[in-house]
């Protein structure tokens, strides 16, 4: 059993205590952390937890406590980290890991020298969707991965704190980023090596100083491309979609905003519809159980299970830190408008992968380029022949 202590009772507090209180059932938040006295007694009310306070310190230190869960603003994870080492208490914190790099890294040291355990809550690599997918691309139902392509759109984040550049540490790339970066790391594998990223971001819509429009391409070391489209501009509710494509097949997945569900009102008696939905009348797209669909049940359980086993979990304190400085490079990228590298001072991955190329046979004098039936009903032939690397088409009868 887990006995969390919650640093932050706001938006993704709750959406965190709702899922560990639902999944496993046996794991409960005893205690809870919030800046201000009147969140903390809400949640506490909420939520069960017999103690509470306005000092993290004190919540982390208490001996009833065995795992702390940061969900709080992006400027205090480092400080929050600090304090579980001190107190050699496991921890799991929100995404991202720091606002840059070189914190993420310290973060990871800080918790590797304690001898403590330590998760990153990616959730979007625990949806039930991306699971499966992972278990097709595991298994080679796409071949080698070319390409992997995340979305994250939507009008902007609930908190006053994301929109403040000092405190985020960025915008909409490194709060929606950092997920589309990782989701695409686990497609073309997490020990292949992220080299250099081409990023345009701007700020198009927000009064902010932060960029709210972000695009980027990440080169790997074995040649794939992992790619990330992120807005806090986009009108309509949340967009999260997933593309990968490989030398054998090719995964689409739509994970919010057109999830299969779909409803029609005037607004009578209609609240809450779905996180970021703009609208509670007219067409509507509700999520049937948004904890489950966004990947925290799954999450938690991985990440609970995996202390009690004494092994890391799926989504490591390093990984929080590799997505730190792909997204460093795309911030600079966006700056000096070239290709930047990815400085990786710490690399645990594989070194010095070429990319592959595959050359498929068709007899002892030609390469198959591919083979189609067309309208007329051909069964047609494009080849290069290996002598003169000549492209020829042929019929077959």
């Amino acid at each position: 059993m887990q006995r969390i202590a919650m640093l932050g009772g706001g938006f993704i507090g709750r959406f965190y205590a709702d899922s560990l209180h639902g999944q496993r059932s046996r794991d409960k938040v005893v205690a809870i952390y919030a800046r201000r006295e009147e969140t903390a007694k809400k949640f506490a009310d909420d939520y069960g937890c017999s103690f509470l306070s306005t000092n993290m310190e004190e919540v982390i230190a208490h001996p009833d406590v065995n795992m702390v869960c940061i969900a709080l603003p992006n400027n205090l994870h480092a400080a929050a980290v600090e304090l579980c080492a001190k107190h050699k208490k496991n921890v799991v914190c929100t995404k991202p890991l720091g606002r840059t790099a070189d914190e993420a890294l310290r973060m990871m040291q800080l918790v590797e020298e304690a001898g403590i355990f330590g998760g990153y809550l990616e959730d979007l690599c625990y949806t039930p969707k991306f699971l499966k997918a992972m278990d097709s691309v595991r298994n080679g139902a796409l071949g080698r991965i070319l390409w992997a392509k995340s979305r994250e759109t939507h009008p902007g984040p609930h908190s006053n704190w994301f929109w403040d550049k000092e405190q985020a540490g960025g915008g909409c790339m490194l709060d929606l980023g950092c997920h589309c970066v990782e989701i695409a790391r686990n497609f073309i594998g997490k020990d292949v090596k992220p080299v250099e990223v081409m990023c345009w971001a701007a700020t198009q819509v927000k009064p902010i100083e932060a960029e709210d429009h972000a695009i980027a391409l990440v080169k790997y070391e074995n040649g794939a491309i992992g790619q990330f489209e992120v807005s806090w501009t986009f009108r309509g509710g949340m967009d999260l979609r997933d593309e990968v494509m490989g030398t054998e097949g090719t995964i689409w997945i739509n994970s919010f905003l057109r999830t299969g569900f779909e409803m029609f009102t005037t607004g009578k008696g209609a609240d809450y519809v779905a996180e970021k939905a703009e609208s509670n009348t007219g067409w509507l797209f509700p999520v049937g159980d948004e904890v489950n669909d966004l990947g925290y049940n799954h999450m938690f359980t991985d990440m609970f299970v995996s202390a009690e086993e004494g092994r890391p979990p799926a989504e490591t304190f390093y990984d929080g830190y590799i997505v730190n400085a792909i997204l460093d490079a795309a911030y600079k990228s966006a700056s000096t408008k070239q290709w930047e590298p990815v400085q990786l001072p710490v690399w645990r991955g594989r070194e010095g992968l070429t990319q592959e190329t595959t050359l498929t046979e068709y007899d002892a004098d030609h390469y198959l380029i591919k083979q189609e039936m067309t309208h007329d009903g051909r069964n047609k032939l494009i080849l290069k022949e290996k002598a003169t690397g000549k492209i020829i088409e042929r019929d077959l009868a």
